[in-house]
């Protein structure tokens, strides 16, 4: 059998601090220090604590070569068995188990990630997680309980000069530009009960997401001009929609082709959005497909907003899915790969909130999502496409049930608060 290690793997010393008593009673600070060393490898997407033997036997596997098992020392040896179980090395044959982690760890390979940018996305991705709850515990549900338990924040507006060393700047009066920028706000009360108009999706689909024109290199490489910048002009963001409230679009999820301004039906299962394969390529046929029924669909939402319920009645969801196998084909390994992939959300969100705003709708975007429930729904393999924001718009509620920043009460009447 001839192994080698895993591609991408770091290592990381943690110390689990915890109150203990009898270290307080013997005159101590009353806290226990357990170290431990644990792999973090992108393609394995979970921690895994290792002892001193197999922590040694994987620093001395290379990622490259294949060496044959029977030549390793006899004291490391016996490391081996559980580094090729939890796919921190890789073995050649046709074994089940490890046919899966050679094909996963190749996955990674293939797609070109640098090692920190793979590790950072893998690690950071939630399940079952309820941001609101999580709030609440920690006492931070509004500004004030922040205040109060965090202290003061850094100062909102930093100053490098003395007052007298400033250029002032004329303030040039507002025009119809102006005047959408400010009326420009994070949406968490939509009417559900309010259609939205199969027309006004269409047109804020066809501004933000669809592309405009294309350049067609060969056959096989074209670049697309989109409202938004992108790094390389590669454009690797897909989306994926759950249609909740829109004239003549059944409710469902959707993949969006921006080159055919289109929607293409997918199914929607619990299985998939509640549990499922890890890496979310399982099959997605047969029997298990059911009617995206609006209350089960809600609730799906609710999921992927990590239970941020005043986002869960947005007429329309979009979930922001990067191709990385598309931007790292250009930027192979490169440190700021995955930097240019965050920053396009960006630009596609603020393009969102714009035209919403324009159509007298209102937008919303989070980074707060459980990703792998919502990769298991869509069908996303995470090494290759994943799941990096949630963003949506619609009708905005008449009354202003969950707080909106709108300090200059551009959105909201008072008396509509």
């Amino acid at each position: 059998m001839k192994i080698r290690r895993c591609a991408v793997v770091f290592l990381e010393p943690r110390e689990d601090v915890a109150f203990e008593l009898e270290s307080l009673l013997a005159g101590g600070d009353g806290l226990r220090r357990d170290r431990r060393w644990l792999a973090l490898a992108p393609h394995i997407g979970e921690e895994v604590e290792l002892d001193a033997a197999e922590r040694e036997l994987l620093g001395r596997l290379s990622p490259g070569q294949w060496i044959e098992a029977g030549s390793l020392d006899a004291d490391l040896a016996p490391a081996l068995p559980r580094l090729l179980a939890e796919g921190l090395a890789v073995a050649d044959g046709d074994d089940a188990t490890q046919a899966g982690w050679r094909q996963r760890d190749a996955r990674l390979r293939e797609v070109h990630w640098h090692p920190l940018g793979a590790t950072l996305h893998a690690f950071t991705r939630w399940e079952g997680v309820d941001a609101v709850q999580n709030s609440k515990d920690s006492r931070a549900e509004t500004a004030v309980e922040m205040r109060q338990v965090l202290g003061a924040p850094p100062v909102e507006a930093a100053t490098r000069a003395e007052d007298d060393a400033r250029v002032a700047l004329p303030r040039i009066a507002p025009n119809d530009f102006d005047r959408l920028l400010a009326r420009r706000a994070t949406c968490r009360n939509f009417d559900p009960a309010r259609l939205l108009p199969f027309e006004a999706f269409a047109r804020v689909m066809q501004r933000v997401f669809a592309a405009q024109a294309e350049v067609r290199v060969s056959d096989d490489t074209v670049f697309l001009k989109k409202n938004v910048p992108s790094g390389g002009g590669l454009h690797p963001m897909e989306c994926y929609l759950v249609v909740q409230h829109v004239e003549g679009v059944a409710p469902g999820l959707y993949h969006y082709h921006a080159t055919d301004h289109a929607l293409e039906p997918l199914p929607f299962r619990a299985t998939d959005a509640a549990g499922g394969s890890e890496d979310g390529i399982d099959g997605r046929d047969g029997d298990e497909a059911i009617a995206a029924e609006p209350a089960a669909l809600r609730r799906f939402v609710m999921d992927m907003v990590a239970q941020q319920h005043w986002f869960a009645d947005a007429h329309v969801v979009v979930l922001l899915s990067p191709r990385f196998d598309r931007t790292f084909w250009k930027y192979r390994q490169h440190a700021k790969g995955y930097r240019v992939v965050a920053l396009e959300g960006g630009h596609l969100s603020q393009t969102l909130y714009l035209s919403a705003t324009e159509a007298g709708l209102g937008a919303f975007i989070t980074g707060a999502i459980n990703e792998k429930q919502i990769e298991r729904a869509f069908g996303l393999d995470p090494v290759s496409q994943g799941a990096l924001a949630i963003c949506g718009f619609g009708w905005r509620g008449p009354v202003m049930e969950t707080a909106e920043l709108d300090p200059a009460g551009e959105v909201w009447a008072p008396a509509a608060s």
